[in-house]
């Protein structure tokens, strides 16, 4: 599926599901349900057998369909990052991860941090706030944006947990294969001259 007809099926899904909200008229309700299983359809591929699995993944967004929230610290020594490795992919990436209902964007980054790298850190300052289909992370089935913080090590040492199974320092000339879904080697030398120059002006889009 194209890149422009992704976003015109997750479109027609948040119209649909935002319309089944707000509508308390049966005839208008049965027009939104037939919208949302066009656009199941076109998530799917035309593939039946990925109908329901796709259904399953959207029977969360209820009410209001807004963009999810992804949080990403970035976090240098001298000219090196630290960077974990994700079990799912066996990538690298900047430590992070979905924000959490009651959770402040600090709380959300602060924990990932600790949980996937063992260090624990404070946040110097937010970088960037980036749409996630404008800086080549590829497809997804949900629309989100993405926080980045620039942060320091405050404490802690280096381990792995049940979603990464690598804690590294490396040069950011010798990046290692990144999980481009989750932060891309760009991001990374962004978020270095963020780290050099604290008074640069936040990203965002």
């Amino acid at each position: 599926m194209s890149d422009r007809l992704l976003d015109l099926a997750r479109r027609l899904h948040a119209l649909a599901r935002t319309g089944l909200h707000f509508s308390a008229n049966e005839y208008d309700r049965e027009r939104y349900l037939e919208i949302e299983r066009i656009a199941v359809e076109l998530l799917a591929g035309g593939v039946p057998e990925h109908v329901e699995t796709v259904t399953a993944l959207l029977a969360s967004e209820k009410g209001y369909v807004t963009p999810k929230v992804e949080v990403r610290g970035a976090i240098f020594r001298e000219r090196r990052v630290l960077l974990v490795k994700e079990r799912l992919d066996g990538l690298w990436t900047l430590p992070g991860g979905w924000a959490e209902v009651n959770e402040t964007p600090a709380q959300a980054v602060i924990k990932e941090i600790e949980q996937e790298s063992g260090f624990r850190a404070r946040i110097v300052k937010l970088a960037a706030l980036y749409d996630r289909h404008r800086h080549g992370h590829g497809p997804s089935l949900f629309h989100s944006w993405k926080a980045f913080f620039v942060c320091e090590i405050t404490g802690g040492h280096a381990r792995g947990s049940y979603e990464t199974d690598g804690v590294e320092f490396f040069e950011l000339s010798q990046l290692p294969p990144m999980s481009v879904g989750r932060s891309t080697p760009r991001q990374v030398q962004r978020m270095y001259e963020h780290h050099l120059r604290p008074e640069l002006p936040t990203e965002f889009d």
